[in-house]
């Protein structure tokens, strides 16, 4: 049998995050509670988004869709690893491996166009306010959605199309949590060094180029409130633009580390513990840093809240 047909019948083993003492299942409780917040949050972001009108404007608009990034991405990863963990049983299809693969980099280089949009937005917003009806119509905002989704699907079945044809003649234990195609070209047994240079360029489109568009945004906003001087409103925007930084350096950083970095240089420890942050960690964190902590949408859960209690109230008189 030759490599490729090898290729094409044989399942891949996730040696996974967790072992099987004490500390491996706290540490899978963790998880499986980050997996519950992380798609209850975004669940009701996208829920409230829909419902109330006031948060229908392209800022939100834009939101709603990293909500259902932020789900599609955990649920793409976070229940394998459950099942894997709970059952014993850590194969995973060649199949399985491929959609794994295919939607993790839909969605990451996705959020990764869609976070430059959104602080575009806010700059937008807050540096040129007259001229934000223009420069941030439905139009504009339906546009970078689209975009963003569009563009990482054709990037995503690039790289995974590339990915999947490298033969993996020898071990076929993937020394990861999910199937991350960093970690699946250490597996291959020819030289990917060509299309090593392909995926960093890629790292250049999707990583280094909105991260520093991301920057220079939050700098700019930072520079108009100063010049506001207004304490009260410095205050506010230097917090808000300190989170989200935070957020983003989290997400963006281990992800820069991890794609841009050649298969030689990959330490399989270290790239589980990174990708926990961008596959795991940021989607939960994001309704709350991005939308939670604005008052338009407390008030509009508030809302929510007192009508479905006034609903359920006259439901029960009638």
């Amino acid at each position: 049998m030759g490599p490729e047909n090898h290729t094409f019948s044989s399942d891949f083993i996730l040696l996974g995050l967790f072992s099987s003492s004490q500390k491996g299942l706290i540490f899978f409780s963790f998880i499986v509670i980050i997996f519950i917040m992380t798609v209850t949050e975004n669940s009701v972001m996208i829920l409230l988004i829909h419902k109330e009108s006031r948060l229908h404007t392209p800022m939100y608009f834009l939101l709603s869709h990293l909500s259902f990034m932020d789900i599609l991405h955990v649920s793409n990863i976070v229940p394998k690893m459950i099942t894997n963990f709970l059952s014993g049983n850590r194969t995973i299809s060649f199949a399985g491996c491929g959609f794994q693969i295919f939607l993790s980099l839909t969605l990451l280089g996705g959020e990764c166009l869609l976070l430059a949009a959104m602080s575009y937005d806010r700059y937008v917003a807050i540096c040129h306010p007259l001229r934000y009806p223009i420069l941030m119509n439905d139009y504009v905002s339906i546009l970078m959605a689209g975009g963003s989704w569009l563009i990482g699907t054709v990037n995503s079945i690039v790289h995974t199309a590339y990915t999947l044809r490298f033969p993996f003649c020898g071990s076929r234990a993937v020394d990861h949590f999910f199937c991350e195609f960093p970690a699946m070209l250490v597996l291959s047994c020819v030289d990917t060094t060509h299309y090593e240079r392909g995926v960093y360029v890629s790292g250049i489109i999707f990583l280094l180029v909105p991260f520093s568009l991301i920057f220079a945004s939050y700098v700019q906003i930072l520079l108009t409130v100063l010049q506001l001087k207004s304490l009260e409103a410095w205050k506010k925007s230097f917090s808000t633009c300190f989170f989200h930084m935070i957020v983003v350096i989290m997400y963006y950083g281990p992800f820069i580390f991890t794609y841009m970095k050649p298969k030689k240089y990959h330490i399989p420890g270290q790239d589980k513990f990174l990708a926990i942050f961008y596959t795991i960690l940021t989607p939960s964190f994001n309704p709350i840093i991005y939308s939670i902590r604005n008052k338009d949408v407390l008030e509009a859960m508030k809302n929510m809240i007192k009508s479905n209690f006034l609903h359920k109230n006259s439901r029960e008189n009638a």
